[in-house]
């Protein structure tokens, strides 16, 4: 039998729900631009960091700033804006 380790089940699905909400900032470009320019990241950090933990807390923090941008991007990926707000906090812990 193989025993899975739900720690890093969670941790895997928090960073796969972070990742979905990267891929829809990204997917226009003022929001990417403004995401970039608050962050001070480049596009080669976000390619060598993609599943750095306090890049994906700070993409989350960045759509939690605009209500309106959590919201859309939440329904966007089928998940709920209280849902990215925990996989937040976890990355962050």
């Amino acid at each position: 039998m193989i025993r899975t380790d739900s720690n890093n089940e969670t941790a895997e699905a928090d960073t796969a729900l972070a990742l979905s909400a990267l891929t829809w900032t990204l997917g226009e470009e003022t929001r990417a631009g403004r995401f970039l320019a608050l962050t001070g990241l480049t596009a080669g950090d976000l390619r060598s960091r993609i599943d750095d933990p306090t890049v994906l807390a700070a993409l989350i923090r960045f759509l939690e700033a605009l209500e309106r941008d959590l919201i859309a991007c939440a329904e966007e990926i089928g998940a709920t804006p209280e849902a990215l707000v925990a996989v937040r906090r976890r990355l962050e812990a």
